[in-house]
């Protein structure tokens, strides 16, 4: 695989950073993983660190290519899952630790995602939005009802309510996981933390790469443009990004 990839994890106008990120590649495979500590609950920084090594150590001890990638990816999630409900498991329900998940996994050509809450993946084509996930969001799901609209979104009272993460319940939550998506030669996949799109528009986000030669150039000055558009009460702002160049 002929890739480029970067990451960066900002703290924002927070006290501590809850973000995790990371990059695991092989010879014939890369995976991708943004999880966001949720802040509202205890020591979410704890179960972001756990889902991080739980999926990244799982994904290392695999043969790649992966024979079956979207078996991998629930199978992996799941237990993710499982290991940090057991971080919480002698507190009530309501604070335990939780974390939101967004994945790729890159191989043979292909992108296969997965996402648990509010963080995304952006696939992005000639500088626009090809695709992007859907929250596991409480306004998400009034827009699918169509008892909101777009517009009407981001004023939202209950805009970051999330619906479904890691950990908390013991229950497997709901999760989004794509079949295969080819890739194509420049195309770049985006992955964040709610903190990098909350203020931005989506102009901001398929456009990041345009100016900068270094991905991880524009990976950062997208980052800071998040925080800047959020200050002074910018969440945690974390991403990774990877741009295919050729099989």
């Amino acid at each position: 695989m002929q890739i480029e990839t970067a990451q960066v994890s900002l703290i924002g106008d927070r006290d501590d950073n809850q973000d995790r990120v990371g990059i695991f590649k092989s010879e014939n495979a890369v995976l991708l993983i943004v999880l966001d500590g949720m802040g509202g609950h205890s020591d979410g920084s704890r179960a972001a660190e756990t889902a991080l090594k739980s999926i990244g150590d799982a994904f290392t001890r695999q043969t790649h290519p992966l024979f079956d990638p979207l078996g991998f990816m629930h199978l992996v999630l799941s237990r993710a899952h499982d290991e940090v409900v057991h971080l919480g498991s002698d507190q009530s329900v309501d604070s335990r630790p939780r974390a939101t998940c967004a994945m790729c996994l890159v191989q043979d050509g292909n992108v296969y995602t997965a996402h648990i809450g509010d963080s995304r993946v952006y696939l992005l084509r000639q500088h626009a939005i090809a695709q992007r996930t859907r929250d596991h969001s409480h306004v998400e799901l009034l827009l699918r009802e169509g008892k909101i609209t777009e517009a009407e979104i981001p004023g939202h009272p209950m805009r970051n309510f999330v619906e479904c993460c890691l950990g908390g319940d013991p229950a497997i939550p709901e999760m989004t996981i794509s079949g295969r998506k080819i890739m194509q030669p420049g195309d770049v996949l985006l992955l964040c933390s709610d903190g990098v799109w909350c203020n931005l528009k989506d102009d901001d986000v398929s456009s990041f790469t345009r100016d900068q030669a270094s991905l991880q150039t524009a990976l950062e000055a997208l980052g800071k443009r998040a925080t800047t558009a959020s200050s002074p009460y910018s969440d945690n702002t974390s991403a990774v990004s990877l741009r295919w160049l050729a099989s």
